[in-house]
């Protein structure tokens, strides 16, 4: 294995970094795993996601700057975005998502890949938003388990994360990691990556770097950022729910059992 190394990130807030603040914007996970390698490798990182993106998103605008890139590593990881709107189309989502993985794949990078949590633990929702969020959540599971099993690589099981349900490892809007969740992620694909072969010191699980976060902090964020998406997400999603919370008045309740946990 050389000593140059090509890294492109693609995906979400998350892979921006929201979550984790430092005095030049944000930071996170993918900076973090980045920074660490760059310890041993002459690494070329290269993050092209971005804030609200989507499996389409990615296909339109980031996926040919990562592919120009000429990436060792690719992470991708997307689909929550997607989840989340009254346009869900998962066989949409999976074309979108098997087209990012045959490029880079195809360029010669080695895949990083997700399979999601159920983020309807983290939420107090009526029970029947939290089946609807789950099936969604199979569903889109299904579609990484396929681009894993089509393209290899590597995968971060959220689910089998245990830190995933402790609420400080999230940011305030119980959607992006916070500094520790963002650390916690570098770490895992770190010891997966030192696993598979590369040797270099893995992020720190510690706190560094980072902007203090508390009450005032999270208070201004709701209000900048969080209050403003919630009430994108109402106007996205409102009839959607409207059209469930009526149909659930019309077919006979399925019992809300706890989710069996995820295997990679």
């Amino acid at each position: 294995m050389g000593t140059y190394l090509r890294y492109a990130a693609l995906g979400d807030s998350a892979t921006v970094g929201l979550g984790d603040p430092v005095p030049d914007g944000w930071r996170g996970w993918a900076r973090l795993l980045a920074e660490a390698l760059g310890q041993t490798y002459d690494i070329s990182f290269c993050n092209t996601a971005s804030i609200g993106g989507t499996a389409a998103v990615v296909v339109a605008d980031q996926l040919d700057d990562a592919v120009a890139h000429r990436p060792d590593l690719a992470s991708l990881i997307v689909g929550l975005n997607d989840l989340m709107r009254s346009t869900w189309d998962p066989v949409r989502l999976r074309q979108d998502v098997m087209t990012c993985a045959d490029a880079l794949s195809g360029q010669g990078a080695l895949l990083m890949t997700p399979r999601f949590h159920d983020h309807s633990l983290l939420w107090p929702l009526p029970g029947w938003m939290r089946r609807s969020l789950r099936r969604r959540t199979a569903d889109l599971n299904a579609v990484w388990d396929e681009a894993y099993a089509t393209y290899g690589g590597l995968r971060i099981d959220f689910g089998a994360v245990p830190e995933v349900h402790e609420r400080r490892y999230w940011s305030t809007d119980r959607l992006h990691p916070s500094e520790l969740g963002h650390r916690r992620l570098a770490r895992e694909l770190a010891d997966q990556l030192a696993a598979y072969g590369f040797s270099f010191e893995p992020p720190s699980l510690e706190p560094a770097g980072g902007l203090e976060t508390g009450w005032a902090q999270d208070l201004a964020w709701m209000a900048g950022e969080g209050v403003p998406w919630v009430g994108r997400r109402a106007r996205d999603l409102g009839p959607w729910l409207v059209s469930r919370a009526m149909r659930t008045e019309t077919v006979t309740p399925v019992k809300d059992e706890a989710p069996q946990a995820s295997q990679a």
